[in-house]
């Protein structure tokens, strides 16, 4: 059990990562891993629609897809809170590039 935390918690550690220096399959992979509670990740619709969003502003038409899907399953509250995050997430990283 202690292993498969440490596992998912070093995907999502090194995939946030690879999100931060600009790749876009992270980003997507993280939308997958949070919204279907793969490799151990815990089940997060919230961080699943942020992450998708996040590819899918990259041009990742399959992410535009889950987007939608994962939506259909939240709340509107829930919705704005992971466009809020997305939006959060994206002024981090200028301010990272800056």
């Amino acid at each position: 059990m202690a292993n498969s935390i440490k596992s998912a918690q070093y995907l999502i550690e090194s995939r946030m990562a690879d999100a931060a220096a600009g790749d876009v399959d992270a980003l997507f992979d993280l939308g997958v891993s949070y919204s279907t509670g793969s490799n151990g990740v815990e089940v997060n619709m919230v961080e699943a629609h942020k992450w998708f969003n996040l590819a899918a502003v990259y041009g990742n038409e399959e992410a535009m897809h889950c987007r939608s899907e994962v939506a259909d399953e939240m709340t509107a509250r829930e919705i704005a809170d992971a466009q809020r995050d997305a939006r959060a997430w994206l002024k981090a990283g200028e301010r990272r590039a800056a």
